[in-house]
């Protein structure tokens, strides 16, 4: 089989263009060409008035060699990557052995239970919040009463933070095993829509998260795997041997019970600040991690629409618009956009009392008015937050405790228009232009209450930049919400190349939490690489 990449037709093209495009591509005669599949589709939108799709395709041909040969310097004409999964260990029929646990059920921790249970180990997994249906309810009663639940929220429960979010499923990680494959054919098997496999972008939407994860956990309790929500890790037992060795032996769990456990996957999350901490008084290798802080930022989607789109805004083909924009501030500061979510709406995503902290979620149609994104500036364990392994939650804190208070005390998130905060001024009164979407509601104030004083300028300084390269987008009724300070952890818990602990054995940090990932996708990827590391010490 052969890959053919960029290959670009007209937007409105009909159903037949592809196959001709392809033998002309390809230079081929009638009949050589057999049989093709789209493989990815994506758009070129840099000409507004001729955006175009270019496709990768993969496609059968009579002889297969010598069309080959002909574009033997072509690098978009290629034999088609075996994308296939091999499991590369494997339990042995019957397996009664030692069970691993799986600490966290978000998008690292579920993968790599499946693929333990998959394996045949019979993977336990360890989850504090709740099942993902009745987390949801819990969800909804922050965003609607302002009733917060610790346990149970935006952060913790079944499906991770990844169920209340756009659900985006690109990255750009390094994947030569194609390992992205086996996660989103998995995805598929579990009832998310098909396009993923061909969409260059593909996404889920929350809704359809929820039902592909509660049909994951069926698979992996069908396959022997068992769950236990409502219960959280609250110690560590690790054993020293003689020569100062370290080892994992078990953990102590919230209802008081203790679990005799010597191969762990621990893939918390980026909030599980509390588990962090208890890592790090058992003497667990942890350093401090870059991460970003700032706001969310709302725009009407026609706009954005219309800014990337042009006259083709609108279309069905290419759905609702999205961007991304950087700009290096003249404060040596780094703002980006993050997270960003076409018609979808900024969402509650604090876990603890006291604090607001902001997300973007969509749904799969991403048919709601506002466009939002995360606006942030880069954050830096040196130069920001010295004292230690753990400053950044420390740090992270702060600022989200400062927005509860700016916002009311009572969980609405304090905003700012563009316009008053380029002015210099808090804002007050009627929104314009644009209404914020965040729920419990936002209380229009001054974000340099709650945010410091170098990611104001350096947003400050971004903002009329970004607006040039798409209007409007520094109009001045456009909304900041803030604070959005949970981009990824502050922690990294470094791990060798066994994807063990550095000074823990039968520890596997992992995902998002640990600092080896940053999104759905690549979180996924994480926990398939550390069960199949645990998988074989396991069976060795």
């Amino acid at each position: 089989m052969i890959r053919l990449s960029d290959l670009a037709l007209p937007l409105d093209h009909g159903p037949d263009a592809l196959e001709s495009a392809i033998v002309d591509r390809l230079g081929l005669t009638p009949g050589e060409l057999e049989r093709f599949t789209v493989v990815r589709r994506g758009n070129d939108a840099r000409k507004k008035t001729a955006i175009k799709l270019v496709y990768v395709i993969d496609l059968v041909v009579r002889d297969e060699a010598a069309v080959l040969a002909r574009h033997a310097d072509d690098s978009h004409v290629r034999p088609t990557p075996d994308t296939s999964y091999r499991f590369p260990v494997r339990a042995p029929a019957g397996y009664g052995g030692e069970r691993p646990v799986v600490i966290g059920a978000g998008p690292c921790g579920v993968m790599a239970a499946l693929i333990l249970a998959q394996m045949g180990l019979k993977p336990i997994i360890i989850e504090r919040g709740k099942a993902v249906r009745e987390r949801t309810k819990d969800t909804w009663g922050l965003w609607r009463r302002s009733e917060l639940k610790p346990e149970s929220n935006v952060q913790f429960g079944e499906g991770g933070a990844g169920t209340f979010s756009d659900g985006k499923l690109y990255s750009r990680i390094k994947d030569p095993r194609h390992l992205s494959r086996k996660v989103l054919t998995e995805f598929v098997k579990a009832g998310a829509p098909e396009d993923i496999l061909t969409e260059a972008h593909p996404h889920i939407g929350t809704f359809r998260l929820v039902t592909m994860v509660m049909s994951i956990r069926e698979t992996i309790e069908s396959l022997g795997g068992e769950y236990r929500f409502e219960t959280r890790v609250e110690d560590f037992a690790i054993e020293t041997a003689a020569d100062g060795g370290r080892r994992l032996a078990g953990l102590h769990l919230s209802d008081g019970s203790y679990l005799p456990a010597r191969h762990v996957i621990c893939a918390v999350g980026h909030s599980a600040r509390d588990t962090f901490h208890a890592l790090h008084d058992r003497g667990v290798f942890v350093e401090a991690k870059p991460f970003a802080i700032g706001v969310r930022i709302e725009h009407p989607q026609s706009w954005i629409d219309r800014a990337r789109y042009g006259p083709n805004a609108g279309n069905k083909v290419l759905g609702a618009a999205a961007y991304a924009l950087s700009h290096r501030a003249s404060n040596g500061r780094t703002v980006y956009s993050f997270c960003m979510c076409p018609g979808g709406r900024v969402v509650a995503a604090t876990s603890e009392e006291g604090r607001v902290v902001t997300n973007g979620m969509s749904q799969y149609s991403r048919a709601e008015f506002n466009a939002n994104s995360g606006l942030v500036v880069d954050i830096d364990p040196v130069r920001d937050y010295p004292g230690g392994p753990l400053a950044g939650i420390d740090f992270q804190r702060k600022w989200e405790s400062l927005a509860f208070t700016a916002g009311g005390s009572n969980y609405r998130a304090p905003g700012q228009k563009v316009g008053d905060l380029l002015a210099g001024r808090p804002s007050s009164g009627d929104f314009g232009a644009v209404v914020p979407s965040y729920q419990p509601g936002v209380t229009l104030t001054d974000l340099s209450l709650c945010l410091p004083d170098f990611v104001i300028a350096a947003i400050r300084e971004a903002l009329p930049v970004f607006g040039r390269q798409i209007k409007d987008y520094d109009h001045p009724d456009v909304v900041l919400t803030g604070v959005e300070a949970r981009t990824s952890s502050p922690v990294r818990f470094t791990r060798g190349a066994d994807f063990q602990s550095l000074n823990t054995r039968g520890l596997y940090p992992a995902g998002e939490g640990a600092g080896y990932a940053g999104g759905i996708l690549s979180a996924a990827v994480d926990g398939i690489k550390v069960a199949e590391a645990l998988a074989a010490d396991l069976l060795d």
